[in-house]
């Protein structure tokens, strides 16, 4: 988790260089602080998601999208799986 928390902070700083707007309509600002705004967080998660960074001008940024959307993935994948190995283990015992 925390290798994803920073490969996000690192994200946002490429974005607010190579495309302040992007950056804005996310909420980059506010981003990691408590009065962030989870629908704008939630945009950025879509992006990278559904591979809209694909079509960007700036390859840096393109690679750390694909990092951050790698380790989005595995963090799925592993919460997944605890909650899977969670019930199994309740219908067992």
């Amino acid at each position: 988790m925390l290798r994803y928390y920073s490969s996000l902070r690192a994200l946002l700083v490429v974005l607010r260089d190579c495309d302040p707007l992007l950056y804005q309509y996310v909420d980059g600002r506010g981003f990691f602080t408590t009065h962030g705004q989870p629908s704008k967080q939630i945009r950025l998660v879509s992006y990278i998601y559904a591979q809209r960074y694909t079509d960007h001008h700036d390859p840096e940024f393109i690679r750390r999208c694909e990092r951050v959307r790698g380790q989005f993935m595995l963090t799925t994948a592993l919460c997944g799986l605890i909650l899977v190995s969670m019930l199994a283990m309740l219908i067992w015992f």
